[in-house]
């Protein structure tokens, strides 16, 4: 008889192997890849879930449930069956499926890619790159612009894909960290503020906000120390989160941006386009330089060592818990 227990207890070494697995390979993209498998699960199952009520937020929040939660059984299924096979292979298992939700290396590609192009001039391909990165119109940004799009967004998702999946794997295991990651497919998918998804994504959306809530907060220390190691700026880092973390339309993203424009030295938000529609986000780091080019490699060095601080702090964790 297999212990459920077995499944949340996870080896700091699994997260250590994970990480490493993630900064050589970076994210695959096949067609098994658990992210694709979450997207084709909740286009398949959105317009079953939409006809079982007709109100829209009790809709959404029945198949934002259904999904967390089966994703989390999925895995932990999963997993038992791997310890049949054995306790080896069950632990492979683990770093894989630990290795999935962690998205680093892909998210300084992702920054890369627009990096390339910017540096030579070329801002209609750095455009492009952006656009597979950010969800917001790009094709207003000036050099500038794109720079500043680029580093907001690997400040954001340092939480999202690195903070907030190790988090989860140190309180709950891998299958903790595959439901968080369905949690963070569905805010991106259904989480929308339009008439399609303004009642349907509701709880989806609120879901992702509480998931990401302590990790948020938790992303301003780990930030703060890797800006001191890097730049000698963690107390920038610190203070301006500490100030402008809520300056946000977002509860949570205001947080790791503001650490990121305190080591960085620049401001961050302003008026952005969204599917033509202008949104004025309150800027962070007033005062503080304009974007450059030369600070989205700052931005992907700070996120990769805060993202490995991160590592360590869940791996050691691990170990006390």
């Amino acid at each position: 008889m297999i212990e459920v227990s077995m499944f949340f207890d996870l080896h700091w070494a699994v997260i250590l192997a994970a990480f490493i697995l993630d900064f050589f390979v970076g994210d695959p993209d096949f067609f098994a890849h658990p992210a694709r498998l979450m997207g084709r699960a909740i286009n398949t199952l959105e317009p079953v879930f939409r006809k079982l009520s007709r109100n829209p937020v009790l809709a959404g929040g029945l198949f934002a449930i259904a999904l967390i939660a089966g994703t989390w059984l999925v895995a932990l299924f999963m997993l038992a069956f791997l310890e049949e096979i054995s306790p080896a292979v069950r632990v492979a298992g683990e770093v894989v499926l630990l290795f999935f939700c962690i998205s680093a290396r892909s998210l300084e590609k992702g920054a890369r890619a627009v990096l390339v192009p910017l540096a030579k001039g070329d801002i209609y391909r750095a455009r492009e790159g952006l656009c597979l990165i950010v969800g917001r119109d790009v094709h207003r940004l000036d050099e500038k612009g794109v720079a500043r799009a680029t580093v907001e967004t690997v400040a954001e998702n340092l939480v999202d894909g690195v903070i907030s999946p190790l988090f989860f794997a140190v309180i709950g295991g891998v299958p903790l960290a595959l439901a968080y990651k369905m949690v963070n497919t569905l805010d991106s998918m259904v989480g929308y503020k339009d008439d399609r998804y303004e009642a349907f994504g509701k709880a989806s959306a609120r879901i992702d906000d509480g998931a990401n809530f302590i990790p948020a907060r938790l992303s301003v220390a780990i930030i703060a120390a890797a800006a001191f190691l890097l730049f000698r700026k963690g107390g920038a880092a610190f203070k301006t989160a500490l100030r402008d973390g809520r300056c946000h339309s977002s509860p949570n993203a205001g947080y790791a941006e503001a650490a990121f424009a305190g080591a960085l030295g620049l401001w961050m938000g302003g008026a952005s386009f969204y599917q033509g529609q202008r949104v004025d986000k309150p800027v962070i780091g007033a005062g503080l330089a304009d974007t450059d080019v030369s600070h989205i490699s700052e931005s992907c060095r700070l996120m990769l060592l805060a993202s490995t601080l991160a590592v360590v702090l869940a791996a050691l964790a691990r170990t006390v818990l």
